[in-house]
């Protein structure tokens, strides 16, 4: 998706104090932006799904041995954008969002807990195969390039949209063709699937006859927003969630232009992890029991809810 948090730590941290609103890029995630300035950060919901949730044995036993044994996982959080993971009240306290209700939560089935480090969107999938992060989270957009290196097992169902600054008449209607950004700029974040769907397809304005579009790339979240805001870009690609939460901020003054590609979006893994069957039991037993759709419900992205979780599932087409 691919729906996106990165930005440098503490340059995040000055500006989302002031702004309330990341975007992200997808993995569908992936990388965003701020709101206006002078607008208080959002603030999280209260309601708290997760505080029911109890440890499942029959779905615990699917971990390793040595895992039961430990009862911590390393993840590796991309934290930047709401709804999926921003920091509602500063970096110096706790995060909030989708992302991180439902990683909570799938650890409390497994009786396991989280040791989260924040970290950019472009470091965290090579990282599961490194060793650092036994788990990696940020709106990862599962794309037949990703499954050649990393094993996912699915929670939403995201994916790439844009947006435009409120006013802006360089483009107005829902974008279903690349062919409708020739001649603009456009922003998106680093490492993301916004980059690599736009890179791919940087030939069709040749193909019919017009200016090529021009792609910036952003390794933080707020940059991308305030290069909007500031007219250094035309549009924006990133989340559909994330895009569509930020245009409903009225700070913002963005407006989303619709869906472009759907994309599941699921938990990262290196290649053959003997993880990947407990978090599916896991996320599934949260869509059985009704906490699944508490979550989605509490952070209005109940639109993005799948019906069971998969692991290595195709790409969308």
């Amino acid at each position: 998706m691919n729906l996106p948090g990165i930005r440098s730590r503490l340059r995040g941290a000055a500006l989302l104090a002031l702004l309330p609103l990341a975007l992200t890029a997808c993995g569908s995630g992936d990388a965003g932006g701020t709101a206006a300035v002078g607008a208080q950060a959002s603030p999280a919901p209260t309601d708290d799904p997760v505080a029911a949730v109890r440890t499942v044995e029959s779905v615990a036993a699917l971990l390793p041995a040595e895992v039961r044994e430990a009862g911590t996982l390393r993840v590796g959080s991309s934290i930047g954008f709401p709804p999926g993971a921003y920091y509602p009240n500063g970096t110096d306290k706790a995060p909030a969002g989708q992302d991180i209700d439902l990683a909570d939560a799938v650890a409390k089935v497994l009786g396991v807990r989280l040791e989260r480090q924040d970290a950019s969107f472009e470091t965290i999938l090579p990282a599961p195969g490194s060793g650092k992060y036994d788990v990696g989270t940020g709106n990862f957009g599962v794309t037949t390039e990703r499954l050649k290196t990393i094993d996912f097992v699915t929670y939403i169902n995201d994916g790439q949209g844009f947006a435009v600054r409120k006013g802006n008449t360089a483009l107005t209607t829902k974008v279903t063709d690349l062919t409708q950004l020739c001649g603009l700029t456009i922003g998106t974040g680093a490492g993301t699937t916004f980059e690599a769907t736009l890179t791919a397809q940087k030939g069709v304005c040749a193909k019919a006859g017009r200016k090529p579009y021009d792609v910036k790339v952003y390794s933080e979240n707020a940059a991308t927003l305030t290069a909007l805001q500031q007219g250094r870009i035309d549009v924006i690609m990133s989340t559909i969630n994330g895009l569509r939460y930020q245009a409903a901020q009225p700070a913002s003054r963005t407006t989303f232009l619709g869906e472009y590609h759907r994309l599941d979006v699921g938990f990262a893994f290196k290649k053959g992890s003997p993880l990947t069957k407990a978090f599916q039991a896991a996320v599934n037993e949260l869509i059985k029991d009704g906490t699944y759709a508490r979550i989605l419900r509490k952070w209005g992205t109940s639109a993005s809810a799948i019906e069971t979780s998969r692991i290595n599932p195709r790409e969308h087409a």
